[in-house]
């Protein structure tokens, strides 16, 4: 397992790999993110996990401060995992420098996440952009309880026409239901059992919803889950999973997208 902290040495280090499996973080490994490494070790070549809170993606500077982080815990979760190559940088390392592709933001970015959150995904690709110019990895592991990220980034790499794969992995979840997320190390006990009940309920409603879509209105759905406990809804929609358009039939496959606040701990999912 080698470290680096300056791009520059990476990429010397890395310059003869031909295929280099890349898996992008922010710290504080979960479940989610041990799923993504050992999918990204089934593929040839070797594993690159960078580690870096993106500033640029937080619309408060508090949120910022308070994600969770623990290095160390980190490291020996990736040492245990074998990973090759580990990228830790610090802001300087990464924004010093003049990108060769500008960012591509497709208009899905104004929708779910991006109404509440202006300038969220312009700072996710703005860091995965550089990523991949600097690793200029064969493929990167994405999972996809970020759906809407995932899609951003997949549409400013084809756009830009970046040589570079993406691999969709599925959401890993804890054992109550909830998706793995470095935002839960803030839950306390009884907001933990909260966000189970939510993801329970949305299931069990999700039927319903599909019998019913012509006429179908959250307003109810979003009066339960109020009372289930939770603090603020920031948005429940529903979308078709490859049109991204809102659903009109039965035979439509689609996800009911959340966004909702414990507290002032914030939590995504797509069921």
């Amino acid at each position: 397992m080698k470290i680096f902290k300056s791009k520059h040495k990476l990429q010397k280090e890395i310059l003869n790999i031909k295929n280099i499996s890349f898996v992008p973080t922010m710290g504080g490994l979960h479940k989610g993110h041990i799923s993504l490494i050992k999918k990204s070790k089934s593929f040839k070549g070797k594993t690159l996990v960078s580690i870096f809170v993106n500033p640029k993606q937080f619309n408060e500077k508090k949120d910022f401060i308070n994600y969770p982080r623990n290095l160390k815990k980190d490291l020996m979760i990736l040492k245990r995992l074998n990973v090759d190559l580990i990228y830790l940088p610090n802001s300087k390392d990464v924004f010093s420098f003049q990108v060769k592709n500008k960012i591509f933001l497709d208009k899905f970015s104004k929708k779910l996440c991006g109404k509440s959150r202006r300038g969220h995904f312009k700072g996710v690709l703005n860091i995965v952009n550089r990523f991949l110019e600097i690793i200029k990895p064969k493929y990167i592991f994405l999972g996809i309880k970020d759906f809407q990220q995932s899609y951003l980034i997949n549409i400013h790499i084809l756009k830009r026409k970046i040589n570079t794969k993406i691999i969709h992995c599925k959401t890993i979840r804890e054992k109550n239901g909830i998706a793995c997320s470095t935002r839960n190390n803030n839950l306390n006990r009884n907001q933990f059992k909260i966000a189970s009940n939510v993801i329970k309920y949305l299931r069990n409603k999700k039927r319903l919803i599909k019998k019913e879509l012509s006429n179908f209105k959250f307003l109810n759905i979003k009066k339960d889950l109020m009372n289930l406990g939770l603090t603020k809804i920031d948005y429940i929609e529903l979308y078709n999973s490859k049109t991204l358009k809102r659903p009109k039939n039965k035979k439509e496959k689609f996800k009911i997208f959340i966004a909702f606040y414990l507290n002032k701990i914030r939590l995504i999912d797509n069921i």
